[in-house]
């Protein structure tokens, strides 16, 4: 097993706040976590935090602090949580299911002693463990806890068992204690199990062990028994000691098969190995400064172990043995051999919330190793899996397991003839070798096992607890077939067989009904039959129905659904088989669907599907009903309303029905329920009465007992009377008989009861009582009945007066015409009515009586306006026109009849009421009509609004424009016409009545309703309409279609068609429409970029057809040969083969000096191309100088005569040789030039000759020419050398016919008229003698010239008598004769002083240079004697002689003696004479150590030397590119502020910047240098007034940049994941400085950190960016290479001299520049870059990311410093973001800020930093190690650049660690 660290859930603290209690909820959904503060803290799955609560003390009167919190357990349902403190007392909070519920404590649990732990089995209660040694249960049901056993020792730690039945307790005194708290299927013996070495604080219980740690250093391993099995001893361990040995906790997983020990900085795994039968030590997890593992918890599936350390730190991590992904559809994650997580991938149609989508954990219950898994059956909704002796099958979705045993039945070879059946919900079926098993999931049994014949699904049907039965708890009953015609029954919960049915025909279907009462069943003959279960063979099988193709069982019913032809038949009560319900359909029935309170039988026909629907209140009720499952059948009703089935009378006729079943079951309190439901309150008052009867009966005479009161009370409640007067008669209870006629007031019926018992006393009784009943108030109406039917009139009228009746007053009064002329009674009568607000009857009587006036009035109040009209018609002419109004008031006011009100108000004249009536009642046509005529229009104005969008909705346009213009409306009277699409209407309507901002307004809003609906042309047409075609544009490219788009663009910018095109082009490349993509790049013929892009994606075809039809025929052979390039090898040559174009690719890549790709394509398809090949290759290779290269190739090639010419070329004449020794032959061209057999090795011979006479090696030379038989050419160079003795005596040996030539040229030379004074010395120099005798000879006859009086001969003998000696004894005497010659000549003259310098040239020659310079004193030629002391190095002789004859010439010694030593390298000698120059000769050298040395040697003489050559070593580091070698050269020596140095400063910064991989603890020292030096700089900058202030700003800038990166390289050093908010805030600070950080890597940069921050909108506006730079990037690449062909490389710094063309739209509002120039070079690899592109892709098309800057509470972007308001914020000087509210002049918020202590002051002016950042940079600078050092260095820094924190104690107090 192995630990993966997957998240930080708590960080660590800088003080000890250890983690006391970690606890996981059994539903794997909740972590709960207890520190020292005594919070407790919930996580979910993930360890994101979702709530907290508060502990409490047993009593508030002794404070919060006054206990700590020793243990955590939540319950089994993961609804609550124990909470154990050290104050004697045991909390059980109520947390609830969901998130955010009210924490309430439930229980609490006193105790005498402080808990010291805490457990909460799965099967048992709350297990506390004492400090005094008890172990106590706390019972959550009564509040109530009793002491388990009592022990002498302090309670260390308890252990639960994986099936939460038991526990073990392990003691101070090491004692193990073994306890079970429920029932358990394998117990060990109780009590005392063994006595550990040390207090086992470290205890855990997994299967059949027990592990048991401690401060010893040791793990012990015991046997349920007690027995020591295994020791694992850490004592020894290499840098242990105590501190590794001190186990403190341990946690077992819940599978039992591995066990986690924390302690310090450790956590051990341990795990069981079912092969080896033993514990094995997995790979733990060393963790530095965890300290001591104070809590661990495991996650009750298996999958994360959660560790607690001193600190308060909490880690997450993942304990997984592998993970496998299933069909790519389950991940099954094996956390134990015998444990599997199995849980759905995400996207792949889990439930959310599901268990599949949570997780099912598939455990075997034996400890067996799990060994395959499958998930199977519809849906993937059922899982299955073996071990090595057991079958595993669960339901997925209830999470339903199962384990039983397998392979102890049957052999491993019939695994792969095994088929499983999933078509039943509750049971899998497993069919193999001809046995059929059922499993019920849930059940680690067999439910049943029997043979078949053949499996087939359809007949077998299994029903188990489907639905309720009266009377019956758990019923399971299976049917199957035997064999093809006979069906067997079994009941599966007692094993006893309900019959057999044996049918005449094969049966091809079978089912049971969900109770397992019937049985439907069909033959192959279609014939459909019904069987009651049981069946014993006492009556056949019922034909149900012929010709059935389909039939099924409603769900949840005895409904049966079947079809015949085209008939569907449905049994409501299938038990009458006689009454079925039939639809006639016309297609075939697929499915019954009952859901949502309504069933639906789905018939298709033809393409489509009808739902025919059932009736559900037979369906349902009547089950219930036929099942006699009243409270069924009332559940049914109570939720009636809730399902929304049935009408208000269908329900209340169920009510009742249910009410009458109640009644005949006597169960009244049913009935009362279903009258109560009805609102029947009488009737539920009368059975509540009834009820409390019969309870009173039972008492005394008990429940069997029947009640006759009740039977009564029941009949009279059913209204048969008669009934219960039979009853109470039975009983001998005529009284009770009589008061019940009374009580119902049917005097008759009692009466005539008593007459005809006899009773006479009784009957003279109720006649009394009966006419006493009658006098009663509230009985005159009857009494008044009774004078009617006597005839009496009169009375009659008054009783029905009294009785309040006045319409039957009236109605007497109508039929006696003698009491209408009684006008008292008339006034009584109407008076009556009037009272009784019967006034029109009132006014009928009055008018009756004559008074119209009254008889009007009262018609009014009683609205009774046709008969007041009538009347006022006839009486009062003048008021019909208000009564018409009254009229119509009333008909809208009260009766809401606006419709028959409006005729009343146009007869009054009231058009404005009229109007409104017609709007409230619709009569549009009307209340336009009405409108018209009423000339106040603002009064009505509403009203044209309404009735115009009326005529709009009825699509009469006309009208509604006319009431819109007439009522002003103009606005709504153009979005009419835009609505309708009557552009050219509304356009018109728009420019003669709006303003042209209104018109667009208008325009606009509804074309962006119109894209947003997809009615494109529509908005287009709009967008035209206001001359907004750019807007139009947008909207096509927005929804992609472009042609449309495109057409836009061709007709309103012409001029932007080609650019539009490749833009648009470009973009659906990067979408991967290629097809598209190419059409666009066409259009603008740009197909360089549509081949472009197929190559880029590997389409070659289509990038050769694109090349091939738009381009050149070069194009397409270039596009062919990048193609074949790309295959290579066989494949490459077929290709090019196959385009007719090897050749041309073979020579282009010989060009392009890809000579590996051709010599493949020759060697493959083109041999003879080989040779040519090899020469091409030869020349490139000379070319780069890799001459044995080129050698081999001229070789290969058959030109060795090029590799000869190429050493001969490069003076390598030693190889020319070589080879031409090697490859020999003569040379064709020198043997048709010379027309002999020169060979190749005489031609090298020759040209090496011409080599060595040109150097001035003559002998060797000469030997050369000999060896190549060339003794003609070699006196051709003596003579042309002037050698003429050389000349002669090579002709007087080799060539004797040309000697007497070379004499005579001699003699020629020898007489010319020139004198030999005035000689050249070329020819001088070369004289030698000519005679035999050699110089002797000479000197003699220069005597003879001089005797003779021939100075001018003799000169020239006698210098040629010097020349010719060799060994000098004669030379010295000439030139001592010559000397004298010349002396004796008369001065001054040119041909003197050619004669003097011949003399003196001849005496420096052989080393006598004080004498040449005497010489030359003599003959006054100062200057020559200075160059020849010069020239001997003679600088004192030379420098004197200057000095003293001409001064002028001292400044030439001195340079010339500078030279010599510079020459010479005599540093030290020039240093003495120049030290400048000294200084350039070592810089020129590269010496620039010694240089740098002599500099600062010699600073004192000019302050700027060292800086000088420091700047000129710099320039040279920073051309070769070894910028942090620059670096360390101005970190060493100091960056000073002279302007000359500024540019080499900002070359280095650049550079540096610009470098790749500058992150992390590597190269954190690399920064802090560019910012120490950039600090030194500034400073000096700052105290420089002349200083311009642009210049001071840019290096404060370039400052900055080096110090936020410094501060990101130390915190990404130490831990990139706990500070990567802080190091997102300093990237997004350096997008600031991209004008020295490359605009794409800070882009990049910044985006990562903001993804790695959990900022995903953040990142993708940064990447986005970062992807259009990278972009612009390669364009202005393309362009450079295009203006240059060069390929020189390109410096790292170097920028674009263009600024960037891009899209800054998300950046326009920030302070990051916009303009910054693009580097050359792209900062990331392209596989890198591509996997920025495609995370930036993933995420545009995620709605759940915002893509826009985060913005602050200014509305400003976060990390911007510039606010909306213009106003620029102070930066942080640790983060580098915003200080809001605070900015070089103060701000408002600066005191406040200070005071609420939310920014840090430092004492430098205008330096502040951020309290949050501040503290975390302080307090990460404390922890231990060499990245934690770099964050005090930066401390540092702050310190001295800020200086140090305002108000504390010294400058940088508070940054000492």
């Amino acid at each position: 097993m192995q630990l993966k660290h997957l998240k930080n859930v708590l960080p660590a603290q800088e003080s000890p706040d250890k983690i006391a209690a970690i606890t996981w909820a059994p539903n794997n959904l909740k972590l709960a976590i207890c520190s020292s503060d005594r919070v407790v803290q919930l996580f979910d799955d993930t360890g994101e935090k979702k709530d907290k609560f508060p502990s409490k003390p047993v009593d508030a009167k002794f404070g919060k602090k006054s206990y700590v919190i020793t243990g955590l357990a939540f319950s089994p349902d993961s609804t609550k949580i124990a909470v154990g403190q050290s104050d004697n007392i045991v909390f059980v909070y109520k947390v609830g299911e969901e998130w955010g519920e009210k924490k309430v404590i439930c229980n609490k649990f006193p105790l005498q002693s402080s808990v010291s732990c805490l457990a909460w089995p799965s099967e048992g209660p709350i297990v506390i463990g004492l400090a005094d040694g008890k172990v106590r249960a706390g019972h959550i049901r009564n509040n109530r806890s009793q002491t388990l056993y009592t022990t002498d020792s302090f309670v260390v730690a308890l252990a639960v068992n994986t099936r939460g039945t038991g526990f073990i307790s392990g003691h101070a005194d090491g004692t193990l204690m073994r306890y079970y708290v429920a029932e358990d299927s394998h117990p060990e013996p109780l009590g005392r199990i063994t006595t550990h070495k040390v207090p086992p604080y470290a205890l855990a219980w997994p299967l059949g062990f027990i592990f048991a740690g401690g401060c010893d250093g040791k793990v012990c391993i015991y046997a349920n028994d007690g027995l020591l099995e295994q020791t694992f001893d850490y004592t020894n361990e290499e840098g242990g000691g105590d501190e590794v040995g001190d186990f403190n906790v341990a946690c077992c997983s819940p599978s039992g098969q591995a066990v986690a020990l924390g302690s310090y900085n450790r956590i051990r795994v341990y795990a069981w190995s079912p092969d080896r039968r033993t514990w094995e030590e997995g790979k733990g997890k060393h963790i530095q400064n965890l300290y001591s593992v104070t809590a661990l918890s495991w996650k009750q599936d298996g999958s994360r172990l959660t560790v607690g350390g001193l600190l308060g730190s909490v880690d997450l991590f993942e304990t997984v043995l592998r993970r496998v992904i299933w069909r790519n559809k389950f991940e099954m994650t094996y956390v134990g051999p015998s444990q599997v997580l199995v849980r759905q991938l995400e996207g792949t149609g889990a439930t959310e919330g599901s268990a599949a989508e949570k997780g099912v954990v598939l455990r075997s219950q034996h400890g067996y190793e799990i060994k395959d898994v499958k998930v199977m059956g519809p849906g993937d909704s059922f899982i299955v899996a073996r071990t090595s002796q057991t079958l595993l099958v669960g339901e997925l979705k209830r999470s339903l397991l199962s384990e039983v045993s397998w392979n102890s039945r049957r052999g491993n070879d019939d695994v792969d003839k095994e088929k499983f059946y999933f078509e039943n919900p509750n049971v899998c079926m497993v069919f193999a070798g001809g046995e059929m098993s059922i499993i019920e999931y849930g059940q680690n049994t067999i439910l049943a096992s029997f043979r078949m014949e053949f499996m087939n699904p359809h007949v077998i049907s299994i029903r188990i607890n489907e639905r309720q039965v009266a009377g019956v708890h758990e019923y399971k009953k299976l049917a199957y077939l035997v064999d093809l015609k006979t069906i067997c029954i079994v009941d599966l919960k007692t094993g006893v067989s309900l019959g057999q049915i044996s049918h005449d025909s094969r049966i091809d279907w079978l089912e049971l009904d969900e109770t397992g009462r019937r049985l439907l069943f069909r033959d192959h003959r279609f014939c459909l039959c019904l069987s009651p279960v049981p069946c014993h063979g006492t009556s056949p099988p019922t034909m149900l129905l012929p010709h059935c193709s389909y039939v099924q069982w409603v769900p949840g019913s005895d409904v049966v659904v079947a079809q015949s032809r085209t008939s569907l038949c449905i049994w409501y009560a299938i038990d009458s088989p006689e009454r079925v319900a039939t639809v006639p359909i016309n297609g075939e029935v697929i499915d019954v669907i009952r859901a949502n309170g309504k069933t639906e039988v789905i018939v298709q026909e033809g393409g489509r599907q009808l739902g025919y629907a059932l009736d559900e209140g037979l369906v349902e009720f009547g089950t219930a009903v036929e099942d006699g499952d009243v409270n069924r059948a009332l559940a049914y009703l109570e939720g009636l309303d809730g399902i929304g089935g049935g009408t208000a009378s269908e329900a209340e006729a169920m009510w009742r029905a249910l009410a009458t079943l109640a009644l005949e079951t006597k169960q009244l309190h049913v009935a009362r329920r279903c009258y109560a439901a009805i609102g029947d309150v009488s009737a539920e008052h009368f059975l509540r009465e009834t009820e409390a009867i019969e309870e009173e009966f039972s008492k005394q005479y008990g429940e069997m007992a029947e009640c006759p009161e009740v039977w009564a009370r029941l009949a009279i409640f059913k209204k048969e009377f008669k009934n219960a007067e039979l009853i109470y008669l039975e009983q001998n209870q005529l009284e009770k008989a009589l008061n019940m006629y009374k009580k119902l007031n049917k005097w008759e019926e009692a009466y005539y009861l008593a007459s005809q018992r006899g009773e006479h006393d009784n009957v003279h009784k109720l006649k009394l009582e009966w006419e006493e009943w009658l006098k009663e108030p509230g009985r005159e109406e009857q009494a008044a009945k009774l004078k009617e039917s006597e005839g009496n009139s009169t009375s009659a009228l008054r009783l029905y007066l009294r009785a309040g009746l006045p319409n039957h007053a009236a109605r007497l009064l109508y039929k006696s015409p003698d009491l209408l002329e009684d006008e008292v009674i008339v006034k009584d009568v109407a008076n009556a009515l009037e009272t009784s607000s019967f006034m029109e009857q009132a006014g009928e009587v009055w008018e009756s009586f004559g008074d119209h006036k009254k008889a009007l009035e009262l018609y009014r109040r009683g609205k009774a306006f046709p008969r007041a009209i009538e009347l006022a018609r006839q009486k009062f002419p003048k008021l019909v026109v208000v009564l018409e109004e009254e009229w119509g008031d009333h008909l809208v006011e009260s009766e809401e009849r606006p419709d028959a009100a409006l005729a009343h108000y146009i007869e009054a004249g009231r058009n404005v009421k009229a109007l409104e009536t017609a709007v409230n009642a619709r009569q549009w046509k009307k209340a336009a009509q009405i409108i018209q005529v009423i000339d106040d229009t603002n009064t009505v104005m509403k009203y044209y609004e309404m009735i115009a969008k009326h005529f709009v909705s009825a699509k009469d346009y006309s009208v509604a424009e006319e009431l819109y213009l007439k009522a002003g409306l103009y606005k709504d009277a153009v979005e009419m016409h835009i609505e309708a699409g009557h552009w050219e209407k509304a356009e018109r309507l728009a420019r003669e009545k709006l303003d042209p901002e209104k018109v667009k307004e208008i325009f606009v809003g509804r074309a962006v309703e119109l894209e947003e609906n997809g009615r494109f042309q529509e908005a287009e047409r709009m967008y035209v309409a206001i001359h907004e075609p750019d807007q139009a544009i947008a909207m096509y490219k927005k929804a992609k279609k472009y042609d449309h788009m495109m057409r836009l663009v061709s007709q309103y910018h012409p001029d932007l068609v080609a650019s539009t095109h490749t833009h648009l082009g470009q973009e659906l490349e990067a979408e991967g429409l290629y097809t598209s993509a190419e059409h666009h790049y066409l259009q603008t013929k740009d197909w360089k970029a549509a081949a472009k892009m197929y190559r880029a994606v590997d389409m070659w075809e289509e990038a050769f057809r694109v090349a091939k039809n738009h381009g050149s025929a070069d194009a397409a052979q270039m596009v062919a040969y990048l193609w074949a390039s790309k295959l290579g090898g066989e494949a490459a040559a077929r290709l090019l083969v196959r385009l007719n174009l090897l050749e041309p690719s073979i020579d282009y890549a010989c060009e392009n000096f890809q000579f590996d790709f051709a010599f493949d394509l020759a060697r493959i398809a083109m041999k003879e191309k080989e040779a040519e090949v090899h020469f091409k290759c030869a020349m490139v290779m000379e070319d780069e100088g890799k001459l044995k290269e080129a050698e081999e190739h001229f070789i290969k090639a058959g030109k060795p005569r090029e590799a000869v010419l190429m050493y001969m070329h490069g003076h390598d004449w030693e190889n020319a040789r070589r080879i031409a020794e090697q490859h020999g032959g003569h040379s064709s061209e020198t043997k048709a030039k010379d027309g002999n057999n020169t060979t190749l090795l005489d031609e090298v011979l020759i040209a090496e000759a011409g080599a060595a006479f040109s150097e001035g090696k003559h002998q060797y030379a000469e030997s050369l020419l000999l060896r190549a038989g060339r003794p003609d050419t070699l006196l051709d160079h003596y003579q042309e050398a002037g050698m003429w003795s050389e000349a002669l005596r090579v002709c007087r040996e080799y060539i004797p016919s040309k000697l007497d030539m070379v004499r005579a040229k001699f003699e020629h030379q020898d007489s010319d008229p020139v004198k030999v004074i005035g000689q050249s010395k070329a020819v001088k120099s070369n004289i030698r003698g000519i005679q035999t005798g050699g110089a002797s000879g000479l000197y003699e006859k220069a005597l003879e010239w001089e005797r003779g009086g021939e100075p001018s001969r003799a000169l020239q003998c006698f210098l040629k008598a010097s020349d010719e000696d060799a060994d000098g004894s004669i030379a010295a005497r000439a030139l001592d004769a010559a000397q004298k010659l010349v002396l004796k000549s008369p001065p001054g003259g040119q041909a003197f002083a050619e004669a003097a310098r011949s003399v003196g040239q001849r005496l420096a020659a052989r080393g006598h240079a004080t004498g040449a310079a005497q010489f030359y004193l003599h003959c006054e030629l100062i200057q020559e004697a200075v160059e020849v002391l010069v020239e001997a190095k003679e600088w004192t002789k030379a420098r004197r002689i200057a000095a003293e004859l001409d001064p002028r010439l001292e400044e030439f010694v001195n340079a010339r003696h500078k030279e010599s030593l510079k020459r010479g390298g005599n540093v030290d000698q020039l240093a003495e004479v120049d030290i400048v120059a000294a200084l350039d000769l070592l810089a020129e050298q590269g010496r620039w150590g010694q240089c740098l040395e002599k500099a600062k040697a010699h600073a004192g003489i000019k302050s700027n030397f060292l800086h000088k050559y420091i700047a000129m070593y710099a320039a040279e580091l920073l051309k070769e590119g070894k910028v942090l070698d620059a670096l360390k050269l101005y970190k060493v020596n100091g960056m000073p502020s002279f302007p000359q140095n500024y540019n080499i400063y900002r070359r280095m910064i650049m550079g540096v910047f610009a470098l790749p991989g500058l992150l992390g603890s590597k190269s954190y020292s690399i920064w802090a240098d560019v910012r120490d030096c950039l600090l030194k700089l500034t400073d000096s900058m700052r105290k420089d007034d002349e200083m311009e202030a642009e210049m001071k700003t840019e290096f404060e800038g370039y400052l900055l940049a080096s110090h936020y990166s410094a501060m990101h390289s130390a915190f990404s050093a130490l831990d990139p994941q706990k500070y990567s908010t802080l190091i997102s805030k300093l990237s997004v600070s350096l997008l600031r400085h991209t004008n020295v950080v490359p605009t794409d890597k800070a882009f990049y940069i910044a985006g990562m950190d903001a993804k790695a921050a959990g900022k995903e909108s953040l990142a993708f506006v940064l990447l986005n960016h970062y992807l259009d730079v990278v972009e612009a990037i390669e364009e202005e690449r393309e362009n450079i290479d295009e203006r240059d062909d060069s390929s020189e490389p390109v410096e790292s710094w170097r920028r674009s001299s263009r600024p960037a063309v891009l899209d800054n739209t998300d950046f326009e509002e920030t302070d990051i520049p916009l303009d910054a120039p693009l580097p050359l070079n792209p900062y990331l690899d392209a596989a890198t870059h591509e996997e920025v592109k495609e995370w930036v892709l993933a995420v545009s098309v995620d709605q759940r990311v915002e893509q826009v800057l985060p913005s602050d509470r200014r509305g400003a972007f976060e990390g911007s410093l510039l606010g909306p308001d213009g106003v620029t914020s102070l930066p942080c000087v640790v983060s580098g973001y915003p200080l809001i509210g605070l900015t070089a002049m103060g701000g408002p918020r600066m005191s406040s800020m200070i005071k609420e202590n939310e920014i840090v002051e430092f004492n430098r002016e205008g330096k502040y930093a951020l309290r949050e950042d501040w503290n975390k940079l302080t307090v990460a600078a404390k922890l231990s190690g060499e990245d934690a050092s770099h964050l005090r260095d930066n401390i540092r820094f702050i310190s001295e650049w800020c200086g140090g924190v305002l108000g504390a104690a010294g400058g940088d107090a508070g940054f000492h660690f």
